[in-house]
């Protein structure tokens, strides 16, 4: 009994490792898939640190990152989306002045994977816009 639960633990890691879904994690007493603390836009995850007392003693601790639900537009995909984002990435957005427009600008190691195939469509649907020549003296 003990072997079959094994076994189904790592091919359970095994598939995570192939697919590169680094936004799950598995229980290995539950079996359930629950969802990382992960912010979708920036990549932002917890940190980890010491609570240090006044007698110097040190114990472990996270760092959370500042994670809301919350609801982004695309103007040219014509949809809306609900995001789990830290407070700096719907900073970022606002000072991109759009949902598309940060998409177009951000990297993609940041972004989570159902943001990659938004990019690529964003990216296939915006209208090409060349950018000024600089003008030589």
């Amino acid at each position: 009994m003990e072997l079959k639960i094994i076994l189904k633990l790592l091919e359970i890691k095994l598939y995570l490792k192939c697919n590169k879904l680094d936004a799950l994690l598995i229980s290995p007493y539950i079996g359930n898939i629950i969802m990382s603390k992960k912010c979708e836009l920036t990549g932002k995850i917890p940190m980890k640190g010491h609570n240090v007392s006044h007698a110097n003693n040190k114990t472990k601790r996270r760092f959370l990152p500042n994670l809301k639900k919350v609801k982004f537009t695309s103007e040219l995909m014509k949809r809306s989306l609900k995001l789990t984002v830290s407070n700096s990435g719907v900073r970022s957005v606002d000072k991109k002045g759009s949902f598309d427009e940060f998409l177009k600008a951000v990297k993609n190691k940041n972004l989570s994977p159902r943001l990659k195939k938004l990019k690529k469509s964003i990216l296939i649907k915006s209208p090409f816009k060349k950018k000024p020549a600089a003008k030589s003296a």
